[in-house]
């Protein structure tokens, strides 16, 4: 849901109170996702779901994100202030987060997981929305606000190597002082069922951080809703983004776009397995009250890319900015596949995931920024978003668990080096496509007069 105007812009750079607050929302926003997201792909299989009904769970969220690009754009954005309606979403979105810590039968833990993205999805896009709202220069200042969403993810995964620990195993060694004490519970992760028991913890303390943001949103800047007053023209606002698929580049960079959410998706689905997994099977073996930090060092990595993008994106351009956050994943892809054994090395790779989201998927957004024309520009995010937050995650969604439980499996164990083939080659393929076919105009639409009475230009 995104209400970039020039009637929003402020005529002054935004104050640091107002940015700090904007910095929190951002935060508290993706902890909340950053807290249960890592762990649900191995949590999933421990509660006898199948594979079917493990896709069905984890689908929620990208079918949340291709009903909110209509929720949101049509509904939500001419009725609700942004910031009511943030506070609204995290309130009951919280709630049911909180209940799935309970739930251990598939169809309500379906429908609590549902209710949940479906209240959570739009707010990714509302939450832009209001820092945008807010910016007078959204490519040098959105970076540093969106640093803050990096905090957060980074965050919600460190009080888990506290939470996720055998404490029998900590009282039994009874360490003497606080540092024997701190490295003693460092060390003894729980592991087994017992990692997969203590995994509802994380949907508790999602629920929590999201009933904190439904209070905080209330101190936000206000941002009211949109005003229908354009008529059929605005009522049907994404036809028209639609229609501008019509133009080469922006075709490119949506059907690339889909590929990269594909692989982005296999990250997340396989990684926390693969890094759990014993060696002796192909993992990597990590403790399993590690296993959130470590990914966790990739957000470590995107707050440098992020406070960098502004200048990365005028010194190499749209294309090869983007090429580069689509290469990082197939590096990343390709340490998994052929060197599983060198653990130092799985969790240095691990800095590559910042460059892939911040050059590819947040470069994305500012392009659309940039180049689409005002009256449509909304629903041009709406549109790119569809693609990051539904339908590549909902095909990743699909077919990963099959492909890692059924298809590539060896002797009873996932075949690791030939399922990380699978996303390695995909990004390879999305990164020709770019390089040969992607080709914006240098100058975007310098009016919303030129907007609105010319066409979207073509190269």
């Amino acid at each position: 849901m995104q209400r970039h105007s020039p009637t929003l812009a402020p005529s002054k750079p935004m104050n640091k109170s107002i940015r700090f607050k904007l910095f929190l929302m951002m935060v508290l926003e993706f902890f909340i996702w950053g807290a249960w997201l890592p762990l649900i792909f191995s949590y999933l299989p421990s509660l006898k779901f199948t594979p079917a009904e493990q896709s069905w769970i984890l689908n929620a969220f990208p079918i949340a994100a291709i009903v909110g690009m209509f929720f949101s754009n049509q509904f939500a954005d001419r009725r609700f202030a942004a910031e009511k309606f943030l506070a609204f979403s995290h309130l009951i979105g919280g709630l049911a987060m909180i209940g799935l810590a309970f739930t251990k039968t598939f169809w309500p833990f379906f429908g609590l997981m549902l209710i949940h993205c479906l209240l959570y999805v739009p707010t990714i896009s509302i939450t832009n929305s209001i820092a945008f709202a807010n910016m007078k220069d959204a490519q040098k200042e959105f970076g540093l606000v969106r640093m803050g969403g990096t905090f957060g993810w980074i965050l919600a995964a460190w009080p888990f190597t506290f939470i996720l620990v055998d404490w029998d195993k900590v009282h039994a060694a009874n360490p003497q002082g606080i540092v024997n004490w701190l490295g003693t519970v460092l060390g003894s992760g729980l592991t087994g069922q017992a990692l997969q028991d203590a995994t509802r913890w994380t949907y508790i303390v999602a629920g929590i951080a999201s009933l904190l943001l439904a209070a905080f949103s209330l101190t936000l800047p206000h941002t009211p809703p949109k005003k229908a007053g354009q008529g059929a023209t605005e009522s049907l606002a994404w036809l028209e983004a639609v229609k501008l698929l019509k133009h080469p580049f922006v075709l490119v960079l949506w059907v690339v776009t889909f590929v990269d959410a594909f692989v982005h998706n296999c990250y997340f689905n396989w990684t926390g397995f693969f890094l759990g997994s014993s060696p002796e099977v192909g993992g990597v073996g990590i403790p399993g009250n590690w296993i959130m930090p470590v990914m966790s060092v990739g957000q470590v990595a995107e707050l440098l890319t992020m406070f960098v993008l502004g200048a990365t994106l005028k010194r190499l351009g749209w294309r090869t900015t983007m090429i580069v956050g689509i290469l990082g994943h197939a590096a990343r892809f390709a340490v998994y596949a052929f060197f599983p054994q060198h653990k130092e090395l799985i969790i240095l790779v691990q800095v590559l995931h910042g460059i892939c989201y911040a050059f590819f998927f947040a470069t994305v957004y500012i392009f659309v920024e940039a180049y689409f024309p005002t009256d449509v520009r909304a629903s041009a995010q709406g549109l790119f978003n569809v693609m990051i937050l539904g339908v590549g995650a909902l095909v990743a969604n699909w077919i990963c668990p099959t492909l890692s439980q059924k298809i590539f499996v060896h002797n009873g164990n996932t075949d690791f080096h030939t399922l990380f083939l699978v996303p390695l080659g995909a990004a390879l393929a999305a990164t020709i496509v770019l390089a040969l076919f992607f080709h914006p105009p240098k100058t975007p639409e310098k009016s919303e007069a030129k907007a609105k009475s010319e066409p979207m230009p073509a190269h």
